[in-house]
């Protein structure tokens, strides 16, 4: 008597399947796919490189100064020109112990007013980014949340801050503000005078586009079910709302630290930023413009910096933006 045909059937398709590896299906989360995608970018991954890099320098910069010997602030006048007052040797003085030459005049090292003046405009970046992050999301969520008079008021808080000369008040404040403010003496004054008004004059572009996505945000199904659950405006706005905002937000972070790079060495090329002689890549270019035609590598060091500094940074935020938000580049 013969099997069934089903039976044989069954048999053979039993065989093949439990020759075939079975494997997971792995979920992956948002922040997941948006690396995979932001590795894809190769432009943004090299401008990430050096971001890290930078950073890295600011922090270590001690560090880096000592081990070549020369700190920023010690005068080599064995390496200037007494008649001219420029530096001896082709290329600014540049040497196997001066990598970047001297300063005219006072013969101070290139590389360790770069290495140190690197902690500068970053440390005032980051910071005054950190003041307006914070005051725009929170301003920004709560004008697009509640509406109504509330965001009337905050939206002309945010076009009076923008149409403030923002440049002129910081350069004035600077020069009224006394030598000892907030537990801060001298350039931690001014440091600290330039994040603070940065950061506060900076919330309202952030701000806005906060204040849009929350616009679009209150209206989606889980605001709608924590609200019928008896949810509070409070866990509403810092619960639902806020942690949906953290791509554009720190898509747009990105993008505003090599802006307040290029207004902290603005300010300092005209004098508004930190005290002598703490370095600062503006006040080097200030002072190298009396000098460019005998010493064009003086020139060349703190405008390469901050190019350098600033495209990285640009870079780097285009590959986060294009990361986190790919539809908003189609």
């Amino acid at each position: 008597m013969t099997a069934p045909i089903h039976d044989t059937a069954e048999t053979s398709i039993a065989d093949v399947t439990a020759d075939v590896p079975v494997t997971a299906i792995e979920g992956r989360s948002p922040g997941r796919i948006a690396w995979i995608r932001f590795k894809r970018d190769k432009v943004a991954l090299a401008g990430g490189m050096i971001v890290v890099f930078l950073v890295l320098v600011a922090v270590f910069a001690p560090l880096i100064v000592n081990a070549l010997g020369h700190p920023p602030n010690d005068f080599h006048e064995d390496r200037i020109d007494p008649l001219f007052g420029t530096p001896t040797g082709k290329w600014g003085g540049m040497s196997s112990d001066f990598l970047l030459g001297v300063e005219p005049v006072n013969g101070r090292d290139v590389f360790s007013r770069i290495v140190f003046g690197a902690r500068v405009s970053l440390l005032v970046a980051f910071l005054s980014a950190m003041v307006a992050v914070l005051l725009g999301s929170v301003f920004g969520v709560i004008a697009g949340y509640f509406g109504g008079w509330i965001d009337a008021c905050i939206s002309r808080v945010m076009d009076l801050l923008l149409a403030f000369p923002q440049l002129l008040f910081i350069i004035a404040l600077t020069q009224v503000v006394p030598n000892e403010l907030w537990g801060f003496t001298g350039s931690g004054v001014r440091m600290a005078v330039l994040v603070a008004v940065i950061g506060f004059f900076g919330w309202p572009y952030i701000g806005r586009i906060v204040r849009g996505q929350t616009l679009s945000l209150r209206e989606r199904e889980y605001v709608e079910a924590a609200r019928s659950l008896g949810a509070g405006r409070t866990y509403i706005l810092f619960k639902e709302l806020l942690p949906n905002l953290v791509a554009p937000i720190t898509v747009y972070t990105t993008l505003m630290i090599p802006t307040n790079i290029l207004t902290e060495a603005a300010l300092s090329y005209l004098g508004a930023g930190v005290k002598p002689p703490t370095p600062s890549w503006g006040a080097m270019l200030s002072k190298a413009v009396t000098t460019y035609q005998d010493d064009p590598v003086f020139m060349l060091a703190p405008g390469l910096a901050i190019f350098i500094t600033v495209l990285a940074f640009n870079l780097f935020g285009d590959g986060v933006r294009d990361a986190l938000d790919p539809k908003g580049n189609r």
